[in-house]
């Protein structure tokens, strides 16, 4: 009996004595994702200016393709979630990486609307390779009680997202043009993200001798089975679970392609109004540290719930108090709130479904939000388009933002009572 024991004791030994591979892949998707949120989301904003100005096309024509990339990504999740739960993170996001690279390139190039558009389209698809849904499925698949700790060091680090590649962005454009500079934000997004995606992503810790959060004894069974995805959908707690992050994303999305040239408009400079996009993401920094850690001790709905109604108040400083004060009142509760909800949304789907079936939950859910993020550009770039501003449409916004905090509210009440 002891001889026997002897094979089973020296294999902890050793995974006590390596590090846990699951925090190999934390590290490596912080930096990829860091990359990927700033060249694909944070950095259109940039371009948003320069491209009117050269190609004569509307702000309403040009953020519809930004929200048809959004949307796009969206259903291109739900393909991508059922990839995942079944092969792993490794092909899809290499794959995605490879062709993101190669579509902003396309962008660079585009001259016409139409191709503009089909541009776009494609991007959405690589957006959802490679963005958070799937490094969302890594943590879920690898981390169970210390998925707090994975999603606050992985949304931390890829948190400098905005406050890199925007001001970067602004600077390449001052420097090669809008053009040259999404070549070169091609290029860094190539080297930046093909090589860790390609040599480092695995699937599942079970596949590799490994249990989750590095433990040397499995899981309980349904700890890692959860609930699957047909189940999910008869649920009341998980409607009003969509229906929140939806309001939400309508709520806030449209600031990340709009603030720049709404700030603008007020009179402010171009540089300034870059720097202050890219300071949400330092203001998120502290969120995602206080925010999602909190939610292990306190009901993670209510801290969520908190966190929209911050960024329902950020957005109403912005319009109401003139000036440089109303911006950093924005910037500091806009950006302490949205740095904090990504991971919310992603630990409130584990904790209510687990891991097993995460990736196919998760997108049905970020279908959703994705449908929110989509339509709240265009229809905020359409408002100003049509009113010659964009204070009703960042109204309507705030006033959004409060009513997703009653939903998920409600979400966590019915998941209680299940």
């Amino acid at each position: 009996m002891q001889l026997t024991a002897l094979p089973r004791v020296r294999a902890r030994l050793l995974r006590l004595a390596r590090p846990y591979y699951g925090w190999v892949l934390i590290g490596a998707l912080s930096f990829t994702e860091l990359t990927s949120w700033g060249v694909l989301y944070y950095s259109f904003t940039v371009f948003i200016t320069p491209m009117q100005r050269d190609l004569d096309w509307s702000r309403g024509t040009l953020s519809g393709a930004f929200s048809l990339a959004l949307v796009i990504s969206g259903l291109a999740g739900l393909a991508t979630g059922r990839w995942l739960d079944t092969h792993g993170p490794r092909l899809l996001m290499t794959a995605g990486s490879c062709a993101a690279a190669a579509l902003v390139l396309c962008w660079a190039g585009t001259r016409s609307l139409p191709l503009f558009y089909l541009t776009w389209a494609a991007i959405g698809v690589a957006m959802a390779a490679v963005l958070y849904d799937p490094a969302f499925w890594v943590v879920a698949a690898w981390f169970a009680r210390g998925r707090a700790r994975a999603l606050t060091l992985l949304t931390f680090v890829a948190g400098f997202a905005s406050v890199v590649y925007i001001p970067l962005a602004e600077l390449l454009v001052q420097r090669q043009g809008w053009r040259g500079a999404l070549m070169t934000l091609a290029l860094i997004l190539a080297l930046a993200t093909v090589p860790p995606h390609a040599l480092l992503l695995r699937r599942r810790p079970e596949d590799h001798g490994l249990y989750p959060d590095g433990a040397t004894e499995p899981p309980a069974l349904g700890e890692r089975e959860g609930l699957p995805l047909t189940t999910a959908l008869r649920e009341p707690a998980f409607w009003w679970l969509t229906a929140a992050f939806f309001l939400q994303a309508l709520g806030g999305a449209a600031i990340f392609v709009h603030l720049v040239p709404y700030l603008i408009d007020r009179g402010f400079g171009a540089a300034f109004a870059a720097s202050a996009a890219g300071a949400i993401g330092i203001l998120a920094l502290p969120g995602r540290l206080i925010f999602t850690p909190l939610g292990e001790r306190l009901p993670r709905g209510s801290i969520t719930a908190l966190l929209f109604c911050l960024q329902a108040l950020g957005l109403a400083l912005l319009l109401a108090v003139p000036g440089f004060a109303g911006v950093a009142a924005f910037i500091a509760l806009f950006g302490a709130s949205f740095g904090a909800i990504t991971p919310a949304r992603a630990a409130l789907v584990a904790d209510f479904y687990g891991a097993r079936h995460y990736g196919a939950i998760a997108a049905v859910v970020g279908l959703f939000v994705v449908a929110g993020r989509g339509i709240a550009p265009v229809a905020a770039g359409i408002a100003h388009d049509r009113l010659g501003a964009y204070t009703a449409a960042f109204w309507v916004m705030s006033a959004l933002s409060l009513v997703a905090a009653f939903a998920v509210l409600c979400a966590e009440r019915a998941a209680r009572q299940r």
